[in-house]
């Protein structure tokens, strides 16, 4: 008998100890407060100086793309409230005379039709870059951006021998994200 209460007060204390040790559970989540990022000065992107010599029907040309970034175009933000300052694209074909044959500027307006609600008022132009001759045009490859991300509307622009300029979605990438988008061209006289 003395053995059977010893055995119960032994198992009564381990209970207790054991039970007494246990952490208590809770159905608390405990996470710690998102910092909100301290927004910048308006970011701008660098300057961008491209000159690539061509030929076109059967002469010489020399293409010159120059990206600026423009305060005086309208800024975008992003989802955190950061700005980001818009740029100013000038294209030049000269002929190898140094006679100016195409002079341009290009701002995101120039592709406002083929762009999306997104596109027109979170995208910059990020860049356009020569790309190819082919008959009586000369190609490049332009898009318009989310500023600092890998997202974007890839778009080419073509002039022809007469100075004519069309743009169009570039539809050999398949890089816009299921935008639905149509390929829709803009003539010059919409540019």
């Amino acid at each position: 008998m003395k053995k059977k209460i010893s055995i119960i007060i032994a198992s009564a204390l381990v209970l207790l100890v054991t039970g007494c040790g246990e952490k208590k559970k809770h159905d608390d989540i405990i996470a710690t407060k998102a910092e909100t990022p301290k927004l910048q000065a308006p970011v701008k992107m660098q300057d961008y100086r491209q000159v690539t010599d061509i030929k076109w029907l059967d002469k010489k040309y020399q293409v010159e793309v120059i990206r600026t970034p423009d305060d005086s175009l309208r800024m975008v933000k992003d989802e955190t409230g950061q700005k980001f300052v818009d740029n100013r694209i000038s294209l030049r074909i000269i002929r190898a005379d140094g006679s100016v044959f195409f002079n341009r500027s290009f701002t995101k307006a120039a592709f406002e039709n083929l762009l999306n609600d997104d596109y027109r008022k979170t995208g910059i132009l990020e860049g356009l870059v020569y790309d190819k001759v082919e008959g009586n045009n000369v190609f490049f490859a332009a898009s318009v951006c989310h500023p600092q991300t890998d997202e974007y509307i890839p778009l080419v622009v073509s002039v022809s021998n007469f100075g004519d300029v069309g743009i169009k979605l570039d539809s050999q990438l398949d890089t816009n994200g299921g935008n639905n988008m149509e390929n829709k061209e803009v003539e010059d006289d919409e540019i």
